[in-house]
């Protein structure tokens, strides 16, 4: 009887926990769509400079965030790219070929990449920059590559362990009939495992997608600046929308750029939801049709 009246009140109290942060939740989103949908127009993205001017880059836009949205997006596909095929290639190999004694080392060498934070991969790429200006190459600085690189170390470690645990997931009978019907392991992993594995595959590239977006430290010491126009390629200085809420956040001078600011935030939620939907939308029309195939 103690027991089940204990499992119970856990019950409730767990119940009251989830609403509660729902509640915090809904309340901050309330708050953030009160302040910015009231400044999301075309003068927020734009300022005075036409959609067509802009768009071509024939006119720089200084008083709006239509540079630093375009800097997000080059930014976050740039990153994706970078660690894309190591990520899913290690955690590949830890789940399909490594034997014990790498599994543990590699497994410890991810876990300890897993849990640096975001600044200290932010000082690592600017000592980096640093080394490389007094060493090898005197005319290095900080840019886009640099930013992509040190994010890209910092997503990496969740798309090797997602892609290592939906390897692991699947039920050891699909390996056992692959080889009853002479499936060499390469076929096994491509035709099989790859594809029984690609949701939660998928399901890591979704959180690179997210947090390539919306962190701030690292990009902060990489290249990243207030008002830099659109980059012209992935060496020079960027702009980007977590900088940019950043930086308003701590320099405004009028309500006006408060505003903007709140605008800024509600643009940058919305580019996040809309990559992680659009990833969701990829994973589930592949795994629809692999199922039917």
């Amino acid at each position: 009887m103690r027991l089940d009246r204990l499992t119970t009140t856990l019950n409730i109290i767990g119940w009251l926990a989830v609403l509660l942060l729902l509640l915090a939740m809904g309340c901050m989103l309330g708050f953030l769509l009160m302040r910015g949908l009231p400044t999301i127009n075309l003068s927020l993205f734009l300022g005075d400079v036409s959609p067509k001017e802009a768009i071509l880059g024939l006119r720089p836009v200084w008083d709006g965030i239509w540079p630093a949205c375009v800097g997000t997006l080059y930014l976050v596909c740039l990153t994706v790219a970078l660690a894309l095929f190591p990520g899913i290639g290690c955690g590949i190999y830890l789940a399909e070929y490594a034997g014990e004694r790498q599994k543990r080392w590699l497994g410890s060498a991810i876990d300890i990449l897993a849990g640096i934070p975001s600044i200290v991969m932010g000082l690592f790429g600017f000592t980096l920059i640093l080394f490389l200006r007094y060493t090898f190459l005197p005319h290095a600085n900080t840019g886009m590559l640099l930013a992509a690189i040190c994010l890209a170390l910092l997503i990496l470690p969740s798309m090797v362990l997602t892609t290592r645990e939906a390897l692991n997931a699947i039920p050891e009978d699909l390996r056992l009939t692959c080889a009853a019907l002479g499936f060499s392991q390469r076929q096994r992993l491509r035709h099989v495992l790859l594809p029984a594995a690609s949701r939660g595959i998928l399901g890591g590239i979704m959180l690179a997608f997210g947090r390539a977006a919306e962190d701030t430290a690292v990009i902060l010491l990489t290249g990243v600046v207030a008002n830099a126009g659109l980059a012209n390629g992935i060496f020079d200085k960027f702009q980007a929308l977590p900088f940019t809420i950043y930086y308003t956040a701590a320099q405004y001078q009028t309500q006006e750029e408060l505003q903007r600011g709140f605008g800024a935030a509600l643009i940058l939620l919305l580019l996040a939801g809309g990559l992680l939907l659009s990833a969701y939308a990829i994973e589930r029309t592949y795994h629809t049709r692999w199922k039917k195939g």
